[in-house]
């Protein structure tokens, strides 16, 4: 079992490895910059991970998913309509890229783009971090009053038209494709027939 220190040594490694990710991309971070990054020992990194990179890149897409399903859940528990729900989300992520200076996009499409047709572990770790993503807010859109089919694909069609608005906004090094997107999503989430027609 390891220890208290192990389990924080173990962390800063993973949170090292999201930060670098999320900045070089994952073929851009090598596993001494990850060590020197989380400031931890030497020979710790094989000891926590001993499959090596892609087991420690797969916790940091974990870690990745739990957060941002945080933030829906959380997102969601505050009062307003499910456009109020999405414009808060992609708020917060409009004001990670802009704080970065659009240095830090999203670290699950990262690793998708970069490793999806690579490594099948990386791939089902971004499959499944979508996912994550996708469920709460069909649950939530449910409870709202959707249809379970129609709230699956317009939760779907959410986490695509963000992540995609993610990439433009940094090649653009402007906020303005998620503001786009906000518009796009809040309106067609509060527009009344919208599960008719998908459902």
């Amino acid at each position: 079992m390891i220890g208290t220190k192990g389990a924080q040594t173990s962390a800063r490694l993973v949170e090292s490895m999201l930060e670098l990710i999320q900045a070089r991309g994952y073929s851009g971070t090598g596993l001494n910059t990850v060590v020197e990054h989380a400031r931890a020992p030497k020979g710790s990194l094989y000891f926590h991970f001993p499959e090596g990179k892609e087991a420690l890149g797969e916790k940091a897409v974990e870690l990745a998913a739990e957060r941002f399903r945080a933030l829906v859940v959380e997102s969601a528990l505050e009062p307003g309509s499910p456009g109020d729900v999405v414009r808060r989300v992609i708020g917060v992520l409009g004001g990670m890229l802009t704080d970065s200076d659009f240095q830090l996009g999203c670290p699950v499409s990262v690793v998708t783009l970069e490793m999806g047709a690579q490594s099948e572990r990386l791939r089902d770790a971004c499959a499944n971090a979508f996912g994550s993503w996708i469920d709460p807010l069909a649950e939530y859109l449910v409870a709202q009053g959707h249809p379970a089919s129609a709230a699956r694909t317009l939760a779907t069609a959410v986490v695509s038209t963000v992540e995609g608005a993610m990439i433009l906004s940094r090649a653009q090094r402007s906020a303005e494709p998620l503001r786009c997107a906000a518009d796009v999503i809040a309106a067609l989430l509060d527009h009344p027939l919208t599960g008719e027609r998908l459902s």
